[in-house]
């Protein structure tokens, strides 16, 4: 077996030799191989990390595509694909040696199917740009992250992204039924289909999530769905931070499965409510974001159900969003949580693990004594309904020997949530960020089984490589190399 962490270093091409041949086949404009021209894209979402790519391709057809991915095959180099670069895990972090493939030219919505409720999409398409375009047929896609403003729908795909409703709706992997990928080789292919089954494996489910390193997506089909007749949302005021974690198992365990459940904490609410003016209720230590939908009269009914238990849960107050623009407002805050964490501090360093919902309490409890521990504040906002984490830990870059303490907190969090029956990550992907920890989730017949998927798309690891999956060697290594010791992952990249 190759290494992921090596393949394809040799194939002798030199930054101009590399940009004359991509010239040969795209438009001069559309091949940057100057400094300046390639800073743009060396790091993503993740700046802890950043890299030159070798050269960066910028085609706006298909046949473009494929014929870079021809080429790059021939000449056994190493290909990042990148969408709108808002991952959160190093998953589109350029190599050196490779060429980074931005797709931001195929921001097209192709076509929308009223009938159907499908759209076909390009995979440069902003989320929020699909519901905006099919808002008049009183239809949207349901997947909403926090970037959805920015973020791109060919990421999605590649790191199955969530959303403040997948509670209720799904994420990404539910909400799409055809993909169109083009293969290391430079073959068109299509997985998934607009029938409501199709023969053979699942090779959609596969490709959604694989974080680049199978194939190059270049369509998309969404699901759309028609808006709710009627959309409520509560917030609850809690004084403790275990009370508000109780409380969401004890909503999903009574039958109610809310369109989102979200859940901040005290330094997320003042830090969000000083950037949007939200209305949270700043002296609380956690609040609750419940929303319900569906027809009134179940809307209704559940209100009073969610009520009833928030009360009973310690609840110091419960608030219901007086109009659509209250609604939107509380909504505006949460989504905000991110930037308005930048306020806070030079730097934050975004987490991403999911627990069991009953494991909540017990995880918010430890992650408090770790950042006690490390003196380091984490701001805590999430996905409580599915138990998907985002503590986001604040410190300055700027500090000596500061990141690497946050590194080794982060592992340690997502050791905790490995430890309460969770995983290392939701909806940000694995990347460059939680490679070493793929060694501690998994056991070697796992990881054989990974790379055996990886070598069947691709078998000389061109794609993505070095990403989300962890050879053996690595793991070894890792079990006498942790982050607290001072070794970086990735200790030839470059820090910010």
């Amino acid at each position: 077996m190759q290494n992921s962490e090596t393949a394809a270093v040799d194939h002798g091409l030199d930054r101009a030799a590399l940009a004359k041949m991509l010239r040969q086949i795209l438009p001069a404009e559309a091949v940057l191989f100057e400094e300046e021209d390639l800073r743009p894209y060396e790091c993503d979402g993740l700046t802890a990390y950043r890299k030159l790519p070798l050269v960066a391709v910028l085609p706006d057809t298909l046949e473009q595509v494929r014929a870079v991915m021809r080429l790059c095959y021939e000449k056994n180099v190493p290909v990042v694909a990148r969408g709108a670069g808002t991952g959160l895990s190093g998953g589109a972090l350029p190599l050196e040696n490779g060429v980074l493939l931005s797709l931001a030219k195929f921001n097209r919505i192709l076509e929308v199917d009223a009938v159907a409720r499908t759209a076909r999409v390009q995979p440069g398409v902003r989320n929020l740009a699909i519901s905006e375009s099919v808002s008049h047929l009183d239809l949207y896609y349901a997947p909403d992250p926090s970037s959805q403003i920015a973020c791109s729908i060919g990421g999605n795909v590649a790191e199955n992204a969530g959303g403040l409703h997948c509670l209720k709706y799904g994420l990404t992997v539910h909400n799409i039924i055809e993909l169109k990928m083009v293969t290391v080789e430079g073959e068109l292919i299509v997985i998934g289909g607009r029938g409501l089954d199709s023969p053979g494996y699942d090779l959609l489910a596969l490709m959604t999530g694989s974080e680049g390193m199978l194939g190059v997506i270049v369509e998309v089909t969404v699901k759309l769905l028609p808006k709710p007749e009627c959309a409520r949302l509560t917030l609850a005021a809690f004084d403790d931070v275990e009370k508000a974690g109780a409380a969401v198992g004890r909503i999903i365990a009574d039958g109610i499965i809310p369109a989102g459940l979200e859940m901040m904490d005290n330094a997320a609410i003042r830090a969000t409510d000083d950037f949007v003016q939200a209305g949270y209720p700043t002296d609380a230590v956690a609040i609750l974001l419940c929303e319900l939908d569906g027809t009134e009269q179940e809307v209704g009914d559940q209100l009073q159900q969610v009520r009833a238990l928030l009360d009973d849960c310690g609840a110091t107050e419960v608030r219901v969003a007086r109009d659509e623009d209250e609604r939107a407002r509380f909504w505006a805050g949460r989504k905000a949580a991110f930037p308005a964490a930048g306020r806070l501090s030079p730097d934050y360093y975004c987490m991403d693990g999911t627990i069991p919902r009953r494991e909540l309490p017990n995880v918010l409890a430890g992650m408090g004594a770790m950042s006690k521990e490390y003196g380091l504040p984490i701001m805590n906002v999430f996905h409580a309904g599915d138990g998907n984490l985002h503590p986001l830990i604040l410190y300055d870059a700027n500090v000596p020997g500061e990141i690497e303490r946050v590194e080794e907190l982060g592992s340690k969090i997502l050791q905790l949530c490995i430890d309460a029956g969770g995983t290392i990550t939701g909806e940000h992907g694995v990347g460059i960020e939680k490679i070493n920890q793929m060694c501690v989730q998994f056991k070697s017949p796992e990881l054989l089984q990974f790379h055996a998927v990886k070598h069947a798309f691709d078998e000389h690891e061109l794609l993505n490589p070095g990403k989300a999956v962890p050879t053996l060697n690595r793991c070894a290594e890792f079990g006498a190399m942790h982050v607290h010791e001072g070794k970086l992952p990735f200790p030839d990249i470059e820090r910010f």
